[in-house]
């Protein structure tokens, strides 16, 4: 009886620990904005970690695809900003097993890259240099400009047997915060 107990107790204690231990998360780890030749281009680096339950079902066939959500917005002192373009840029990422390759697939240009594993072929998907985002013409003289950016793994382009799944499981709950900083001309 001591000894179910003790495991009991102890078991209490470093559960916590183990629960606590880092989520599996998108995170925007840094982005800016550039004006090139009257066209705002966004630099952005993220972090795009993925569950072992996601991993697996990439390594047996199901393609993932990852979201970029870009949005620049006029600042409002009162509830909302004022949104004035929203972008997407989407990527499909597959495990071919025959090649043993990674293919990243940008949904937006139809661009294909193959990597020899997952990291980098996340890492790829986690790099934007130069990207534009929009021209600077369509904003207003004299005003200020936000712009902000999140990650996400949607759900609804996953085959329809596994949605339910997602829908219900943490562990396919991937989704960054906004990330935003202030359109400098």
């Amino acid at each position: 009886m001591l000894a179910w107990c003790l495991g009991w107790l102890l078991g209490g204690l470093l559960l916590p620990l183990a629960v606590a231990a880092d989520p599996p998360r998108f995170r925007v780890v840094e982005a800016a904005t550039r004006l090139v030749d009257e066209v705002y281009r966004l630099d952005a680096r993220l972090d795009l970690e993925f569950s072992a339950e996601v991993f697996e079902a990439l390594d047996n066939g199901v393609p993932l695809t990852i979201e970029l959500q870009i949005e620049v917005f006029e600042p409002s002192d009162w509830l909302w900003d004022s949104s004035v373009a929203e972008l997407s840029q989407r990527y499909v990422l597959e495990y071919r097993a025959l090649s043993g390759q990674y293919l990243v697939t940008n949904v937006n240009t139809d661009e294909r890259s193959s990597y020899a594993g997952r990291h980098a072929a996340l890492v790829a998907i986690g790099r934007l240099q130069g990207f534009p985002m929009l021209d600077h013409r369509l904003l207003g003289v004299g005003k200020r400009y936000g712009a902000r950016i999140r990650a996400r793994l949607d759900i609804e382009a996953l085959p329809l047997p596994l949605r339910p799944v997602a829908y219900l499981s943490e562990a396919w709950d991937l989704a960054s915060d906004w990330h935003t900083w202030l359109l400098v001309p």
